[in-house]
This record gives C-alpha cells, sequence and structure tokens, in this order.
C-alpha cells in the first residue's frame, strides 16, 4: 500500500496558499505563486500596476497594454528542500485590433521523492511537477478602461496520480494617468477540473475574487498598492484548539480570551496586502521594493519565535536592454522564497 505522498505537494500549497481554513480545500494551489521577482518582493500579488511588465498579466490580464509588445520575461525561484518554480512570458500587441495577447507556461518541479509503503519499506523514488500554460488577452474599451481574460491549461503529476484542468481569469482595470491612479477587480481560477487524481475525488480549484488600487505619488517616486483578495469569503481565520500563545499584534494578553473586536480586525487585515515599490532615475532604472501580508504571517509564523514571515523585499535594476529582478518571500522560518526574474525587449535588439 502506498504512503501518503501527496503530503509534501500539499504543504507547499498550504503554504503558498497561506489560507488557514482554506488551505487543503483546493486542487493545483500552485496557480496562486508568484510569477516573478518583482511581484515576489512586493507580496506576492500585484494587480494594480500598469506598466511594460508582461509577468503582471499573468495574475491580471486587463493589465496587458502595448508597451508589453515583444517584451519577454523569465523567472525561477528557489524554494525550501529543494523545490523550484518559474514562468516565462510573452506579449504581442495587435494595433488593427487594438488588442494585447499574452502567453506563458507555469511550472512547479517537487524534486524526487522516496517510495515507500506503510511500513517504512523503500521501493524506489518518484517525481512530482505540475505545469500551467497561459494565453490572455486585453483590450481597451475606452480612454481609461480596459479588460481582459486569461485561459490556462493545468496539468500535474504526483507519482502515479494525474490530474488535467482548465482555469479562466477575468479582470477589469481602471486607470487615470492624469492622477496616477488604477483600481482593478479579477477574478481568479475560474475553473474545474476535466480528470482527477482518483475516480470520484472531484476537488474545486482556488477561487479567489480580489480587488486592489496603487497610487503613484505627485512629489515623490514612489507608488504603493492595497489589495483585497478573496471577497467571496468573510471568515480567514483558523481556530487551532492546540493554539496557548500568539504573537498576534490584534490579541490580548490571553489569546484565549480574545475580545470579538480583535477577531474581527485580525480576520479583516488578513484579506490585505499591502506594498510600495520607490522608482529612482527617469527610466525608473532602480527600483526598491517592499510587501507585507498579514494572512501569511498569521498562518506560518511559529509561536514564541519572531520573524519576518509575511515581510517580502526586493529590488530590480535596469541594465543596457535588460531588467534584472530579485524578490525575498518570507514564509516560514524552514525557510523562503529567493527568486530571480530577467526581462527584455525583442524591439531593443532590432534597432
Amino acid at each position: 500500500m502506498k504512503t501518503q505522498i501527496l503530503l509534501p505537494a500539499l504543504f507547499v500549497g498550504l503554504a503558498f496558499q497561506a489560507a488557514a481554513q482554506l488551505g487543503g480545500l483546493h486542487t493545483f494551489s500552485f496557480l496562486n505563486l508568484s510569477p516573478s521577482a518583482r511581484i515576489s518582493g512586493l507580496g506576492g500579488n500585484l494587480i494594480t500596476v500598469m506598466d511594460d511588465d508582461v509577468n503582471l498579466a499573468y495574475h491580471n490580464p486587463s493589465l496587458l497594454n502595448a508597451s508589453m509588445h515583444q517584451q519577454l520575461a523569465f523567472s525561477h525561484g528557489f524554494l525550501f528542500e529543494g523545490i523550484q518554480q518559474g514562468y516565462a512570458g510573452f506579449g504581442h500587441h495587435a494595433g488593427r485590433w487594438n488588442t494585447t495577447f499574452h502567453s506563458g507556461i507555469q511550472y512547479v518541479r517537487y524534486g524526487v521523492f522516496d517510495y515507500t509503503d506503510e511500513f517504512g519499506n523503500e521501493g524506489g523514488t518518484f517525481k512530482a511537477a505540475e505545469y500551467a500554460i497561459t494565453l490572455g488577452a486585453a483590450r481597451q474599451v475606452d480612454e481609461r478602461l480596459s479588460i481582459g481574460v486569461n485561459a490556462k491549461l493545468i496539468t500535474s503529476q504526483l507519482e502515479s496520480y494525474h490530474s488535467l484542468g482548465i482555469a479562466a481569469d477575468l479582470a477589469a482595470v481602471y486607470f487615470d494617468t492624469a492622477r496616477q491612479l488604477t483600481f482593478t477587480v479579477v477574478m481568479r481560477n475560474v475553473g474545474a477540473q476535466l480528470s482527477t487524481y482518483r475516480s470520484g475525488n472531484r476537488e474545486p480549484l482556488p477561487f479567489d475574487f480580489q480587488a486592489g488600487i496603487s497610487k503613484r505619488l505627485q512629489y515623490l517616486p514612489f507608488r504603493f498598492s492595497v489589495i483585497y483578495h478573496h471577497i467571496q469569503r468573510w471568515n480567514l481565520l483558523y481556530d487551532d484548539p492546540n493554539r496557548t500563545e500568539s504573537n498576534n499584534i490584534f490579541a490580548g494578553d490571553d489569546p484565549m480570551e480574545r475580545s470579538d473586536v480583535s477577531l474581527f480586525f485580525d480576520n479583516f487585515f488578513r484579506h490585505f496586502i499591502f506594498n510600495g515599490e520607490l522608482l529612482i532615475g527617469q527610466r525608473e532604472s532602480l527600483r526598491l521594493r517592499v510587501g507585507y501580508n498579514h494572512f501569511l504571517r498569521q498562518e506560518l509564523q511559529v509561536e514564541n519565535y519572531r520573524s519576518l514571515s509575511g515581510f517580502t523585499f526586493g529590488a530590480g535594476i535596469r541594465i543596457s536592454r535588460f531588467r534584472l529582478d530579485y524578490g525575498r518571500s518570507n514564509y516560514h522560518l524552514a525557510g523562503g522564497l529567493n527568486h530571480l526574474s530577467i526581462s527584455t525587449n525583442l524591439r531593443e535588439f532590432r534597432r
């Protein structure tokens, strides 16, 4: 009899999703991974910025625009225990249709595992990996409004277990260039499994309804974003019966006697991701980033230990025709994500 070989992948999915009661309820949780180092450095989610970064279209297709034409990007992330993930994307603008397209592929490789039975007898090794191929498009319907859609084909192989799925992202963005203000709404991962790991065991995808706002300051080269996720579900708290202490800043001295007010604010802030990006130089040649995900911090912190769980950092620099980015996401004391990205525009090589 096989051991529960899905446990390592499930743990990683929980860490990426950081979703308390949501964790473990969905399949294909890797769809919530950050596709690039820039996004990793900004709290793991950036649906509110419209510029030439084609990676942004993976989470929000309505951000696709003409400045992404011929933009090519590669990213690779290094996680704990040898788990690796990455994304490659390309953008193309069709002026005739006033529409911008993009394609991309995301992958997660969980590494090599020992194959054992319930008694611990080894029977070899196996691998586990998941992939998602994305095609998307956005059209600017008027001067300040753009709508977009992504279609994803998802495949997962965990030892002898296979699953295939499809998903879509639906999004709209309102942008006011005069005030440097952006507002967006996104419905992510609307879809279903086409085939399941086990017969009769159909699982939902990690659907997430999000909204966000971004503002660039007038007299300072700084842009901040606020993102509200899981609009469709209010309660994100996890009632842990084994919990005896808390580092929650919203809790009182005795976490077992937390007031309704503290519980309300804790749950409320779990829906938010805050991030900021300092843009230095005429062409924004240097970018410094910071983010905070309260959801991530509350679910992955270790009792009685202070850590940077939930905080993210990053930097990007433009060198000649290339933009290089680094992002660091602090998940847990056991490890985090180090993310590297490189991007360029193919038109730069034709001049």
